[in-house]
């Protein structure tokens, strides 16, 4: 039986980084995060764009600009998401989530939703740096695999 295993490295790796300015002292935290564990895995800081638009609901658009101009092998969506007392939540956050996923399967471009969608900015604060570094992970594992399983494809 063959099987992928995770491969986080990195180097040689471009990857886009998409975060929205909406929750800003929470976003920001998580894509230095993200940025790190990025850079910890071989990804050089040259080959890492990061992009930044006003909210949750911005953030594909961008991610399919990217993925579209086919300079990246893997994108990651960052945000933060907080209920309010409004359905604007979960709007939101179920529309952000459907079009990022869209983007993914539309274009074949690899994508880490790191969009968190939490109940207050305290559960928020306590998931940036680990969700942060999840996505890169997320990223550079996802881009490997997509490399090895196309190869496999075109091979005669």
């Amino acid at each position: 039986m063959k099987s992928l295993e995770p491969n986080l490295d990195g180097r040689g790796l471009a990857v886009g980084i998409v975060s929205s300015r909406f929750n800003a002292p929470i976003v920001e935290k998580m894509a230095a995060a993200c940025v790190a564990e990025l850079t910890k895995h071989g990804v050089l800081a040259s080959q890492i764009e990061h992009v930044r638009v006003p909210g949750a609901l911005e953030i594909p658009l961008a991610l399919q600009a990217m993925a579209l101009s086919g300079r990246f092998q893997a994108l990651i969506a960052i945000g933060a998401v907080i209920r309010g007392e409004t359905f604007h939540f979960e709007v939101v956050s179920m529309e952000s989530a459907r079009a990022v996923m869209d983007v993914m399967l539309d274009t074949g471009v690899p994508i880490a939703n790191g969009i968190l969608t939490c109940d207050s900015d305290e559960q928020a604060l306590a998931r940036v740096l680990e969700k942060g570094s999840d996505c890169a992970k997320v990223a550079i594992e996802m881009a490997r695999h997509l490399q090895t399983l196309t190869q496999h494809r075109d091979a005669p």
